[in-house]
C-alpha cells in the first residue's frame, strides 16, 4: 500500500496549529514561510480537502483540518516514540527486566519508583516475580533476576538497605483467640496456623514459630488474608498489609513474649557489573526512594 501523504506534511500542519501561525511554525521548524505554505497546499491537493483558511489575516485550520490532525497526532506520537526506542536500543538499554520481590515487601515500595522509571524509559518491559525464602536466594545466585528485593544479604552479592517490615499475629474477630486479652504460645499451638510456603524449587526453608498442631499452607499473603478472615486460623502478616484493613473484623493478637518481630529488606543487582543501563537506573530509583520513605 502506497500512502499519499508523509509524516513531514502532518508535522508541518501540527506545528502551524500549535504555533498559531505559519510564520511562527516556520521559525520553530527552521524552514521558510514559503516552504510551509507549499507543503500544506500539496497536502490539501493530495487529500482533496481544504486544511487552512484565513481569518483576520491569520491562517487557521478548517474544521476538516482539525478533525484530520486529531487523528494524525497519534501517528506523530508513535513516530516520536519509535525514534526514542531506537535511541535507547542503540545505547544498549535492555528490552526486558526481571524484578524479584520478596513477598514480605510492600509492593508500593517497588511500583512508585517504577512509575518514575517508565517516564524516562519507553523501551523496557518489566516482569515482576514474587519470591519467598529459598526462591529469593535461588534467583540471586542463578542471576535470573536483574534486580532483587531480598531479606538478608546473600553471600558475594553486595546489597543496600531497603526497609524494615514488622510482622504481627492476627485473627478474625470470630476466632476464639480474638477474645483472649494476652494469649500465650501454648494457646497458639492448640490453634490452626496459616503459613506461606517456601516457593523455592530445591531446599525448603522455614522461618518463625511453627509449632501449631495444624496448619494451612498457602502460596502468598493474599491467600493467607482470605483464610484468616474466614476464621480458619491465626497468621503473622506484615504491618503494611494489616494497615490496609478497613473493617473491624481483624484483631492483632497481643501474644506474650512474641508480639512482634522485624525483617530487614535489601536490594541487590544479582548480575553485578553485567547489569544493563535500565537495571542500573531502576536500581538507583529504588535506592533514592528509601530516603523519601524515611
Amino acid at each position: 500500500m502506497r500512502l499519499k501523504t508523509t509524516l513531514e506534511q502532518w508535522l508541518t500542519l501540527f506545528e502551524i496549529d500549535r504555533a498559531g501561525s505559519i510564520q511562527a511554525a516556520a521559525v520553530a521548524l527552521n524552514k521558510s514561510h514559503t516552504t510551509l505554505i507549499y507543503a500544506v497546499r500539496k497536502l490539501e491537493e493530495q487529500l482533496g480537502v481544504p486544511l487552512l483558511k484565513v481569518e483576520k489575516r491569520r491562517a487557521i485550520l478548517t474544521d476538516d483540518g482539525k478533525s484530520l490532525l486529531r487523528r494524525a497526532q497519534t501517528m506523530l506520537e508513535q513516530a516520536k516514540a519509535l525514534e526514542e526506542i531506537s535511541n535507547q536500543l542503540v545505547q544498549g538499554v535492555e528490552s526486558e527486566l526481571t524484578i524479584a520481590i520478596d513477598h514480605l515487601c510492600d509492593r508500593q515500595w517497588l511500583y512508585e519508583p517504577m512509575a518514575l522509571f517508565f517516564k524516562q524509559n519507553h523501551t523496557t518491559s518489566v516482569q515482576v516475580v514474587e519470591t519467598s525464602l529459598s526462591k529469593t536466594q535461588e534467583m540471586v545466585n542463578r542471576e535470573t533476576a536483574d534486580i532483587s528485593i531480598i531479606t538478608l544479604p546473600i553471600t558475594n552479592h553486595p546489597s543496600e538497605a531497603f526497609g524494615v517490615v514488622s510482622m504481627l499475629p492476627v485473627v478474625a474477630t470470630c476466632h476464639p483467640l480474638a477474645s483472649k486479652p494476652k494469649p500465650c504460645l501454648a494457646d497458639l499451638s492448640s490453634n490452626r496456623q496459616i503459613v506461606v510456603r517456601d516457593l523455592g524449587n530445591n531446599s525448603k526453608q522455614d522461618v518463625g514459630w511453627l509449632k501449631s498442631n495444624q496448619r494451612i499452607t498457602v502460596d502468598n499473603f493474599d491467600h493467607a488474608v482470605h483464610a484468616m478472615q474466614q476464621g480458619l486460623g491465626y497468621c503473622r502478616l506484615p504491618m503494611h498489609i494489616i494497615e490496609k484493613f478497613t473493617d473491624n473484623n481483624v484483631v492483632v493478637l497481643q501474644v506474650e513474649h512474641a508480639q512482634q518481630y522485624q525483617v530487614p529488606l535489601h536490594i541487590t543487582l544479582p548480575k553485578g557489573a553485567k547489569s544493563g543501563a535500565a537495571a542500573k537506573y531502576l536500581y538507583q530509583l529504588l535506592q533514592e526512594s528509601v530516603s523519601v520513605r524515611d
